[in-house]
């Protein structure tokens, strides 16, 4: 029992006198960054200003580490700052070397204020201030340190780039003037030559009435084959990306028509002097007179806002028109494929038969109202989404 007291005596002192160590060791530190702090708020009030550091460049930077200013200020021949922190104000001033410009800017953060000034000159100083010597309070900021070698090692990398984007510009721009005046000259051609068809057809309608319906394919094929011929251009451009649209409902209307033009009526004398051509190559001019001008005036960054409205509606009930007269057209050139067996498919001798054309137009014309909704669905993605863009701009 008493060795065992004497033991808890001895362990108590050596514990006690530890924990006292470990307790005069942190109160100096305390007091020592106590009077530090105290030292550097007096020299800040006996100064009245608070460390800044600069750098060197064309533009100069001086950042005071003290946030939140509450009063900026500045005249050709330097600049003030003043910012508070609890009850004590602080402030800076520069008498700078040459003048600056009196618009100054700046930026606080949670841990300094950067504030900018710009030289009224370009060029390197020798000095910051007016005064040879260097203020106590101001320090370099060698992480921003720019001699004037490096400088002008990078004004010349900044030439050099300007330079670059200069040539890369002048050929992006010859580039496209070309693609421009390319468009242009192929809408042009296309707006000629589909406006001359419809209003001849339509001038003979009104002078010959009925009759002009008969003599509609010699009047106006030779014309026609130009401009349907022409419109594979508008494949290519949509696949090398010369303008941008979808190829696939571009292919699907140009082989379409074409298939028209040049199988239904251009191989068939029997189907020239039918009325269904008029009603054919009618609603295709309608549609590409109001087309074609739009493209013409996109190319030149001009819009009408009554021939976009046009572009995009008028379609909507022609097209279908279109098409159910094409429809007319392949069912009536039926009986004349079976009659006379043109481009017919033989097949052995075995079996001693052919396979009519005509079973392949009456799968054309699945195709044919399957192609209809694929391309009516196109145009009106692209009217939703040309009006809904409108819309937008003008809220």
């Amino acid at each position: 029992m008493w060795a065992e007291r004497e033991h808890f005596r001895v362990l108590l002192p050596f514990s006690v006198r530890c924990v006292l160590r470990i307790g005069i060791v942190l109160g100096l530190r305390l007091l020592m960054s106590t009077r530090e702090r105290k030292y550097g708020q007096e020299r800040i009030l006996r100064n009245g200003r608070p460390h800044s550091a600069f750098l060197s460049r064309p533009s100069w930077y001086p950042q005071p580490i003290r946030p939140r200013p509450v009063i900026l200020a500045s005249n050709p021949g330097g600049a003030q700052g003043h910012g508070a922190k609890g009850h004590n104000d602080y402030n800076f001033s520069l008498e700078f070397y040459l003048p600056v410009k009196p618009g100054v800017s700046h930026k606080s953060t949670q841990r300094q204020v950067n504030i900018t000034v710009r030289k009224e000159q370009r060029g390197w100083w020798e000095r910051l201030t007016t005064q040879e010597r260097k203020p106590v309070f101001l320090a370099p900021d060698f992480d921003r340190w720019l001699d004037e070698s490096d400088a002008e090692m990078e004004i010349r990398e900044k030439e050099e780039k300007k330079n670059r984007l200069k040539a890369s510009r002048h050929k992006e721009e010859g580039f496209v003037s070309l693609k421009t005046g390319f468009l242009f000259m192929y809408n042009l051609v296309q707006f000629i030559g589909f406006s001359w068809m419809f209003v001849n057809m339509t001038v003979r309608l009104f002078i010959f009435g009925q009759d002009s319906l008969y003599d509609t394919f010699h009047t106006m094929s030779d014309v026609m084959f130009f401009c349907q011929t022409l419109a594979a251009v508008e494949v290519l451009n949509a696949a090398f990306g010369v303008v941008q649209t979808g190829v696939f409902p571009t292919l699907l209307q140009v082989l379409g028509r074409n298939f028209i033009l040049f199988i239904i009526f251009g191989s068939l004398e029997e189907m020239h002097n039918r009325p269904v051509v008029f009603f054919v190559f009618y609603p295709w001019s309608a549609i590409e007179i109001f087309r074609y001008p739009f493209y013409m005036l996109g190319c030149l960054n001009i819009e009408w806002k009554s021939l976009t409205w046009l572009r995009y509606t008028i379609w909507m009930p022609l097209y279908p028109l279109g098409a159910l007269a094409e429809a007319v057209a392949v069912i009536q050139s039926i009986p004349i494929f079976d009659k006379t067996k043109f481009l017919s498919m033989p097949l052995p001798k075995a079996i001693g038969t052919s396979v009519s054309f005509s079973y392949f137009l009456y799968i054309y014309l699945v195709l044919m109202f399957l192609g209809l909704f694929i391309n009516f669905r196109h145009l009106y993605k692209q009217r939703t989404r040309r009006f809904r863009t409108k819309k937008r701009k003008a809220n």
